[in-house]
């Protein structure tokens, strides 16, 4: 049951994302307010090489205060395709350009606060053709067979929400490879 909206105002405009507060009323009559992320949104790939490994990304997170090995992601610029995003972030994460992308599901990121929806992408037939990296990346690029990546996700040594997210989804794709 949808919300009334009674207004809206923007509290931050950000680089990445805006923080507005929306004012509402509930269906019970109740007015509150709701602080929300807009994000214009992202992508998260599945890179899968010629011997059947799966390319993570190892970076530094400043907000988790450590180094964490996530599925290469990237957030889409205003009025990007997410097609065109994905296969930008995958040369620019990975340094491997996708002959064959497909998309394989999407999923809001976090829906109680953010507007972010996460696309996602199975990518095959890499080849090498790097796109400069962020200014704000530094990647380090890690290779491991799609078997080991699933029992490494059940072990907990993914604490990637959108990683294991994107896992999951790509699960029916990732059959074939388990069998080598």
């Amino acid at each position: 049951m949808p919300f009334e909206l009674i207004k809206s105002e923007i509290i931050y405009p950000g680089r990445a994302f805006t923080i507005r507060r929306d004012h509402v009323r509930l269906p019970d009559g109740r007015t509150t307010k709701f602080d929300i992320v807009e994000h214009h949104g992202s992508v998260v790939l599945i890179p899968i090489d010629e011997k059947g490994n799966l390319l993570f990304v190892r970076q530094f997170r400043h907000a988790a205060g450590k180094d964490l090995l996530e599925l290469p992601a990237g957030t889409l610029d205003e009025g990007e395709v997410p097609e065109a995003c994905a296969r930008r972030e995958v040369r620019e994460e990975t340094g491997m350009a996708s002959d064959q992308i497909q998309l394989i599901g999407g999923f809001y990121l976090a829906p109680g606060y953010s507007t972010e929806y996460m696309y996602v992408y199975l990518a095959t037939s890499l080849r090498y053709d790097p796109l400069q990296a962020d200014a704000d990346e530094f990647l380090e690029v890690e290779t491991f067979p799609v078997a080991e990546v699933l029992k490494m996700a059940e072990r907990g040594e993914i604490p990637d929400a959108k990683s294991l997210a994107a896992l999951f989804l790509a699960r029916p794709h990732l059959e074939k490879y388990l069998k080598q």
